[in-house]
């Protein structure tokens, strides 16, 4: 089973250059043919190594838009071989080396993927999923959670968490961790990777698992690729319904809010349980909570509204409900996205982060924070998420709370 995309068509006539050789007199890159006197040459490749004002541009950027370092050189990878092999060779040489989700496109929000005078993997090449089965799927770590979920969608299957944001890679989840919805249920997406394969820093092909090489296996999951680079993931697979069925409504209390959060992860009865702090639009100042949980269930047979919401203080008249798909309500963040991109919102900095606040102290940590705030002092587009989860519901030692 092969499915995906070369990212070299794109790169086709444009002024990319290709690196023939290493200058490390003057740490410099070589484009010229032949390799100039005393220049190392770049072993060969499946794929390519770049060097131009655009590609080096790329993997200087990220979402956040903050922080922009340059690397000296891109490597596209036609295979695993050459993520083996540059990164034997900037061993050899002294040179950085990290893997990035895609040039221009990582989802890193303060420079984390970035590799100042040393190369970046543009990982998006290695874009195949391999395989498919009942309980997993096994696939390269450029692959896009999106592009896995519209191969498993139609058989029934999807991994047990996924971000509300499915336009990221695997092996950069995997990377720092993964949070969604369902992870009070079914842990962060590191807690559902049966087996990873990862280049360590001395260029070697190591497959881990809890049962091989499970130190590696450990530090690697949310290791922030300071241990090995994901080349590939076998992750889990589970049954889910065609349909999901959205429930919203609003607190004036954020301590009700996260109240309800709690008691719903305790009784279990929805599948995705989140929330947010939003404006008063009423008031024009102030916060109201939103809590946001979804039932999946198969097309003809409806939940039971009004079980589901039973127990909850929201304040009346504010509940709303909708029903989608299952793939259109995993995947409801893409025309948001797209809206964000049209008005120019997607280009501006973001100064993003994520916090795990102990639950006993969230709300009034939580509230101080906004109590500082308001939409004007965050900036258009801002979003505040609240993910409630259980501690046992992780188990990746480098989550674990």
């Amino acid at each position: 089973m092969s499915f995906g995309h070369s990212r070299r068509q794109f790169l086709q006539g444009s002024t990319a250059l290709a690196v023939t050789a290493f200058l490390p007199g003057s740490r410099a890159w070589a484009t010229a043919s032949p390799v100039p006197a005393g220049g190392i040459p770049i072993p060969p490749l499946d794929g390519e190594l770049l060097q131009s004002g655009e590609i080096l541009n790329d993997a200087a950027s990220d979402l956040g838009r903050i922080i922009s370092h340059q690397p000296f050189a891109v490597l596209l990878p036609g295979s695993v071989d050459d993520i083996q092999t540059m990164v034997g060779f900037a061993r050899d040489q002294g040179i950085n080396i990290a893997g990035m989700s895609k040039a221009g496109d990582s989802h890193s929000t303060f420079g984390q993927a970035q590799v100042e005078a040393g190369i970046v993997i543009d990982m998006s090449t290695l874009n195949q999923i391999h395989e498919i089965n009942d309980d997993h799927a096994y696939a390269d770590a450029g692959v896009r959670w999106l592009q896995l979920l519209e191969e498993t969608t139609p058989l029934g299957k999807t991994p047990p968490t996924l971000s509300d944001y499915l336009d990221l890679s695997i092996g950069g989840s995997l990377s720092v961790g993964g949070i969604g919805g369902q992870s009070f249920r079914h842990g962060l997406m590191v807690d559902n990777v049966l087996e990873l394969e990862v280049v360590t820093g001395l260029g070697e092909l190591v497959t881990c698992s809890p049962t091989e090489q499970p130190g590696l296996f450990d530090v690697v999951r949310a290791g922030l690729g300071q241990f090995a680079v994901i080349v590939r993931a076998r992750v889990r697979l589970i049954d889910v319904p065609s349909q999901a069925r959205t429930y919203t409504a609003l607190y004036s209390d954020l301590s009700a809010m996260m109240s309800d959060q709690e008691m719903l992860l305790q009784d279990g009865r929805f599948d995705y349980v989140q929330g947010q702090a939003v404006a008063d639009e009423e008031t024009g100042s102030g916060w109201l909570y939103l809590i946001e949980t979804v039932k999946y269930f198969e097309a003809g047979e409806p939940p039971d509204d009004s079980m589901l919401l039973s127990g909850l203080g929201f304040i009346p008249g504010t509940e709303a409900v909708v029903d989608h798909s299952f793939f259109e309500f995993a995947n409801r963040l893409a025309p948001i996205i797209e809206l964000l991109i049209q008005l120019g919102f997607w280009q501006l900095p973001h100064p993003w982060f994520d916090m795990f606040v102990p639950g006993p102290e969230a709300p009034s940590f939580i509230q101080n924070v906004l109590d500082e705030e308001t939409l004007d002092t965050m900036g258009p587009g801002s979003v505040i998420l609240i993910y409630p989860f259980l501690k046992s519901s992780v188990s990746a030692p480098f989550m674990a709370l």
